[in-house]
């Protein structure tokens, strides 16, 4: 069975959020994407066939959105998801020997998945916390910064242990469930999805 196929109210909630043409169709593509990996983890060739069929589009196009997003994944994930920041600051900081240590230890490379299914790998880029490079996100769950080899040995040994530290900062920015951006401090930015839609059209001015 597909992933959608019992989830119709929920495509209908999506495609709301957009207008009702082909490229309005096409906005909802990303949330679809998000949609499926929160709940499998990433994003499979089936799952890509049939965001497209949704979206009026091809499963190409799909996968080339993906594949711009550090944060969309084509392939399974560990259950601890670890991403190091690999831009010129945190390099110049110790992330190259951070992503060493990482990959050694673990003995994963990207796209692969330790044995225990507990730990994978990735580089992205920034992730907005140059001042506390090097540092690393694991899941979407927050910042760990100035992360010496010392530091990294006690995350990792936690995580063994599957006892996530507590990241040092937050994501600074997420999304609720109303589609509005919410800060680390809990305090809800820009408008709601139901709040746009009840917005009146905006028309040109007379001429």
């Amino acid at each position: 069975m597909s992933y959608f196929t019992d989830k119709q109210p929920l495509v209908a909630d999506i495609f709301s959020r957009y207008p009702d043409s082909p490229q309005g169709r096409r906005s909802a593509l990303m949330p679809l994407i998000r949609e499926v990996q929160d709940a499998e983890g990433f994003v499979n060739g089936t799952h890509l066939d049939e965001i497209a069929a949704l979206c009026g589009t091809t499963a190409t196009e799909v996968r080339s959105v993906m594949s711009f997003y550090s944060t969309y994944h084509t392939l399974p994930t560990g259950k601890y998801h670890l991403q190091v920041c690999s831009t010129v600051m945190c390099s110049l900081a110790g992330s190259d020997e951070l992503w060493d240590h990482l990959v050694e230890t673990l003995d994963v490379q990207p796209g692969e998945v330790s044995p225990d299914g507990r730990f994978s790998v990735q580089k992205v880029e920034c992730l907005g916390s140059c001042g506390t490079a090097p540092m690393m996100q694991i899941n979407d769950d927050g910042y760990y910064e100035s992360v010496t080899p010392g530091k990294c040995a006690r995350i990792l040994e936690s995580l063994h242990a599957d006892l996530q530290p507590l990241p040092d900062n937050p994501v600074p920015v997420t999304v609720n469930a109303e589609g509005r951006q919410v800060l680390a401090n809990g305090e809800a930015i820009g408008a709601s999805i139901t709040g746009l839609s009840q917005m009146p059209p905006i028309h040109g001015g007379e001429a």
